[in-house]
């Protein structure tokens, strides 16, 4: 049976990936995906992964910590990352590029089926628990997004 890393191991992974990130190239498509204060040790490697594999231009970090890299294959050295402290800064950076904001939310406006996207499209994951970290009211400007879903969860 394998043995489980150690912090000081993950911790340090994660550092030589996020060295190695600056020399990271954005995908083929124009979409950021944010990651708004998820856990850590949770599903930030696999979501890197599937950034990768769809071609993301780039990952906001919002406040989340050191995560093991391992799961994510490679991805943290691949798509570029942002590491910001809140998700007021990530919303800047994008509003100012021009992107649109989509809050995923089980009780969003719209189903992503029913939408026409634009080329800059930002798609923001909130925590697994708690949801995004800011009050909706406060960024009017970012809409929400249902995810249809047809099996069991």
């Amino acid at each position: 049976m394998a043995r489980k890393p150690k912090f000081k191991e993950i911790e340090t992974r994660y550092r030589k990936d996020r060295q190695k990130n600056v020399m990271a190239v954005p995908g083929v498509h124009d979409f950021v995906i944010v990651l708004d204060h998820l856990k850590a040790g949770f599903n930030v490697a696999k979501i890197l992964r599937s950034a990768q594999a769809f071609g993301a231009a780039e990952i906001h970090l919002v406040n989340i910590g050191v995560f093991d890299p391992a799961p994510a294959k490679g991805a943290l050295r691949k798509v570029p990352a942002k590491f910001i402290d809140t998700f007021c800064g990530s919303y800047a950076d994008l509003n100012g590029r021009g992107y649109t904001c989509y809050l995923l939310s089980g009780d969003g406006e719209t189903s992503l089926t029913e939408i026409e996207l634009p080329q800059k499209s930002a798609f923001i994951f909130g925590h697994e628990e708690f949801g995004s970290s800011f009050e909706c009211n406060d960024f009017p400007e970012v809409k929400t997004l249902k995810i249809p879903q047809y099996g069991e969860m």
